[in-house]
């Protein structure tokens, strides 16, 4: 790494300024000059790079912003000519609809004004590097073709590797040699017949396909054989809408997804378009839950299927029926008299009924997961499985939607998750996130480091990646410091793979007809946004080494996470949101620990578990968490935790400090600081200060520190606060040192001033 001195930053800072500069022409210009304008900056961007080039620069960078120029001017031509037609998916986002018609004629010029901008930065930079102002370090363009599954990372050409496509992109050289290039195929249960064989067209496909590039196999749930429905009835379709449109424990269920995986998965095994995994439900959820006369949201009823099962599982549960009775105040004769309504009414929270039904829903889920795994693994012994889960239904406080986050992340090969974050409202009241923050992390940073805890050492692919748009979160003026702050922040925190959503346009600029709602204001209008992505995976691959040690960082703190509290409590997970979110500014990696966490994995791979606003608990859990103290372990609890088992009763024994140490405090304050003096005593503060002030008083940047090859430490910080955040950064032990910017390649300050969104990347070089 290079330093220059301080005058030569002032001058680097001087021409990088100049960028705004020549903005202040570009709004002036007219619609036909403004193309003109951007073809001339693409020629010019050109020559630059040639110059580059012969000085042996590196240039990924600015061929890529010249193919996604390139791609939206095509783009912005496109929605010159169909301003009608762009009106009617605006008028479908309730942001923009009492305008629509206007954001529709302003789309081209806004389109080919933010292009303009991005080409103009990358000139300006590119001329930097050749006046040595700046320096770069060299970058590949990754061969997806070669790129291998190796534990808990990607590799190509022996390095550490992360990528990132989007859902629905053209499959055109134009937009996979810079903007990603991943293959799969898809399946659903309406290609079987049943003589087990595939429909013809599938079956052609399927066994002409080339091993393509890295991809994965995506297990479709939307339909059902004709020939299912006549033998198994009309209750093998459930009247819900789900991306499971089936009734998952009837026989039928089974027997066509039998026959459709004994089809398939000899093509698909040891392919490399398979080797992201066998996805094996999009965003699965099974809600059975209401509030008097009004569902949930995906809720609906249950078949008779559903429900035998379910008196069998509590047979196997209770033994007993009068164990049941007197837990449920009923007076059933037997397991096989059993009723109750389903979906089960949320006034029911916290009675037995309520635990048991939901805790049966889970098991059911997973065990069918764990059917369709098997299943696979019959005719693909390599194969890895995941699923797209929504990690909210973690994060978020519901626990009627069968989704067992621990438990299928614990099953399967790879991490697999439908992970989001919002920075705006189109629609809706406002966020609690937005009094302190530019944008929503909980999601992101909490679920990830669920997840990391569960399963370490497997990758994390995130298949459905809504960062840059929700339902609800979307701005077509969206700043790109946005993109590369949550891209940059969900890789440190354990993402390998993603696919965003969405590029539902076709090569020529016209708007798929599987658009949806979704497309107004999205990244496919954001010319800016999309090239700051990939600059961004760029940048995390150039520094991979850094970035996965970031990854595998040991978790010394767990916060202990009961899911017989998360069932039974109304919001649960807020009170472990609000412990998490006091410690998730310190620099401390943090993880979870669970019953089969401790007991499952090495207890040293962890120093200190709280247990905070945590009152319901199974035996098996209290054990758990004893046996922990018993082995020398350190628990801070509070007064509240651990008080009845999972059915309200009064737990009659406490946690006992013998050989461990057991700490018992009251407020979230209290249990940081305690913590923080812990960590200190312990040897695992760390080194490094930062202190941050902002006009909220509340911190606002998340920050990791880990160890280069050269034993130097480096610093990743995002701002996800809502103001400036003003950082001073130092040793403890008060030594001299300078900060190196690892993405541009000269010292920077040592006390920032980092806007939203803004990430500080440096190494830390001690003078002598």
């Amino acid at each position: 790494m290079i330093r220059i001195k301080k005058k030569q930053l002032e001058i680097f800072l001087k021409k990088y300024s100049l960028v705004a500069l020549l903005l202040i022409g570009i709004f002036k210009i007219n619609a036909q000059s403004l193309d003109k304008v951007a073809r001339e900056k693409i020629r010019n961007l050109e020559k630059l790079i040639s110059k580059a080039e012969r000085n042996d620069i590196d240039v990924l960078k600015e061929k890529t912003t010249i193919r996604t120029a390139e791609t939206f001017l095509t783009y912005a031509n496109w929605d010159e000519k169909h301003i009608a037609e762009n009106e009617k998916y605006f008028k479908k986002v309730p942001l923009y609809r009492d305008d629509a018609l206007e954001k529709a004629k302003a789309l081209p010029d806004f389109e080919r004004k933010e292009v303009v901008l991005m080409l103009d930065e990358a000139i300006s930079y590119l001329q930097l590097l050749i006046d040595k102002q700046v320096f770069r370090k060299p970058s590949k363009n990754i061969d997806w073709e070669r790129v291998g599954v190796e534990g808990d990372q990607l590799t190509f050409e022996g390095r550490p590797v992360f990528l990132t496509d989007y859902t629905w992109k053209p499959d055109t050289k134009k937009l996979t040699e810079f903007h990603g290039n991943q293959d799969g195929f898809f399946i659903t249960p309406s290609y079987i017949q049943q003589d087990g064989s595939l429909i013809p067209s599938v079956y052609n496909k399927l066994s002409s396909k080339e091993d393509g590039t890295l991809g994965f196999i995506f297990l479709n749930h939307k339909t059902v054989p004709e020939w299912a429905l006549k033998a198994y009835g009309d209750s093998l379709v459930l009247p819900t809408d789900r991306y499971t449109v089936y009734d998952i424990d009837n026989p039928g269920a089974k027997d066509f997804q039998r026959r459709l995986i004994k089809a398939v998965v000899p093509f698909t095994a040891n392919r490399k378009f398979s080797e992201l995994g066998y996805m094996l439900c999009n965003e699965p959820h099974f809600f059975t839950q209401k509030t008097g006369d009004k569902l949930a949201w995906a809720s609906g009823p249950v078949t008779e299927f559903t429900k035998a099962k379910f008196r069998n599982w509590l047979k196997q549960k209770h033994q007993n029926i009068d164990v049941l009775n007197k837990l449920w105040s009923s007076n059933f004769k037997n397991f096989e008299t059993i009723r109750i309504n389903i979906p089960i009414d949320t006034g029911l929270q916290g009675t037995p009924t309520w635990y048991d039904w939901n805790l049966f829903n889970l098991h059911r889920v997973t065990e069918w997961y764990q059917f369709l795994k098997n299943e696979i693994k019959k005719y693909d012994t390599n194969a890895k499985v995941h699923l797209k889960i929504m990690p909210n239904l973690w994060t978020d406080n519901k626990r009627s939607h069968g989704i067992d986050l621990e438990a299928l992340t614990e099953m399967s090969g790879i991490v697999g998750n439908d992970s989001g974050a919002e920075h705006n409202r189109t629609w809706g009241p406002p966020y609690e996130w937005e009094k302190d923050y530019a944008f929503e992390w909980r999601e992101l940073c909490m679920g990830f480091d669920f997840m990391k805890s569960v399963s370490p050492k497997k990758i994390n692919f995130n298949s459905e990646l809504h960062y840059l748009s929700t339902v609800r979160s979307r701005n077509l003026y969206l700043d790109p410091q946005y993109a590369r702050a949550v891209f940059w922040l969900a890789h440190t925190y354990g993402m390998t793979a993603s696919q965003i959503w969405y590029w539902p346009r076709k090569e020529n600029g016209a708007i798929s007809g599987r658009a949806g709602k979704g497309y107004a204001g999205s990244n496919s209008q954001q010319p800016r946004v999309t090239n700051e992505v990939a600059t961004t995976m760029i940048d995390l691959n150039t520094n991979a080494e850094v970035i996965m040690a970031m990854q595998r960082q040991r978790k010394p703190v767990r916060i202990f996470y009961s899911k017989t509290s998360a069932i039974n409590k109304k919001e649960h997970m807020d009170d472990l949101f609000h412990l998490y979110e006091s410690l998730n500014f310190e620099g401390i990696p943090l993880g979870f620990v669970t019953k089969n966490i401790f007991e499952k994995q090495d207890h040293k791979k962890w120093d200190v578990v709280l247990v905070r606003k945590t009152p319901y608990a199974t035996e098996e859990e209290f054990n758990a968490i004893q046996n922990y103290l018993d082995q020398g372990g350190t628990v801070i609890i509070d007064s509240e935790s651990l008080k009845r088992n999972e059915y309200g009763v009064p737990m009659t024994k406490t946690l006992k400090q013998e050989t461990g140490n057991l700490i018992e405090l009251s407020s979230k304050e209290s249990i940081k600081k305690v913590l923080m003096l812990f960590l200190e005593r312990k040897g695992l503060g760390g080194n490094i200060i930062i202190e941050e002030t902002n006009k909220v008083g509340k911190k606002g940047c998340i920050w990791k520190v880990v160890k280069n090859k050269k034993g130097n430490d480096v610093l990743s910080v995002v701002n996800v606060g809502k103001t400036n955040a003003s950082l001073k950064i130092s040793f403890k032990n008060k030594k001299q040192f300078v900060c190196i910017d690892l993405i541009k390649g000269v010292e920077v300050n040592t006390n920032p001033i980092l806007k939203p969104y803004e990430v500080y990347f440096v190494e830390l070089i001690n003078m002598k």
